[in-house]
């Protein structure tokens, strides 16, 4: 069962081929801090970009290790690019942009970014 998200304009689009998460890390890194994300992470070969690469642009910070993606028409962050600790690809869902999920219903995973 797949689940799709998009930026808050429409522009850009996802489907992750998984089913819906049931949890979501929050993180307080200052980046996910200040933009209240909800997060949950998929190997990159589950997520297919359906619409919108021409909409994306880059955000690094820190240790330039994630590469945070934005629509260019609403500054929405859908998703990001990083790696996994074994260096496998992923992709960072923000999950206030999937409309089938119920934010309130998931257990929420405490995560100390700001630490790292």
């Amino acid at each position: 069962m797949a689940f799709e998200g998009s930026c808050h304009c429409g522009n850009v689009s996802f489907t992750v081929e998984a089913e819906l998460p049931e949890a979501a890390v929050s993180c307080n890194c200052s980046h996910c801090r200040r933009k209240g994300f909800l997060l949950a992470f998929f190997p990159a070969e589950l997520f297919t970009l359906t619409a919108g690469e021409e909409n994306l642009r880059s955000y690094f910070f820190n240790k330039h290790r994630i590469e945070h993606k934005f629509c260019t028409t609403c500054g929405t962050e859908p998703f990001a690019h990083g790696a996994n600790a074994d260096g496998s690809p992923m992709r960072a869902v923000n999950l206030r942009c999937v409309p089938a999920l119920e934010l309130d219903k998931l257990q929420v995973q405490p995560f100390n970014g700001a630490e790292l």
